[in-house]
């Protein structure tokens, strides 16, 4: 039953106000008109999908929260770096980032960090 719901990331912001910047401002992203809190926000996403952010003390991880699906990787970081966003570096067994990109197989991706310390995503598939 599962298989054919929508699913809603849900991430955590210490400063609300902070993250909705960097989610509309850098991200681009559009709020949703359904707000529950003053701290909390909604976000429109692709596809019908949405993002939750609420705020909480700081909840640090070390993986990747979310990931958006993008049809034009290199386009995206481009609009996003002349943004002001930084893609994160790696070089560890099993996964090395050049220009922020990595090549795994039929996927490349790149990541980077929220206002919050959140590590977000963007994927492509490659055919």
């Amino acid at each position: 039953m599962l298989s054919n719901a929508p699913i809603t990331p849900v991430l955590p912001a210490t400063d609300i106000a902070r993250a909705k910047k960097f989610y509309t401002e850098i991200l681009g992203l559009k709020e949703s008109a359904t707000q529950m809190s003053s701290d909390t926000v909604l976000f429109e996403c692709g596809k019908g999908s949405k993002l939750f952010i609420y705020q909480r003390p700081p909840a640090p991880s070390q993986h990747t929260l979310a990931s958006f699906e993008v049809e034009d990787l290199e386009a995206e970081m481009a609009e996003l770096r002349s943004r002001g966003l930084v893609f994160e570096e790696y070089d560890m067994p099993g996964l090395k980032t050049v220009n922020g990109i990595a090549e795994m197989g039929e996927e490349k991706a790149a990541w980077f960090k929220d206002s919050e310390g959140n590590i977000l995503a963007l994927d492509q598939k490659v055919t």
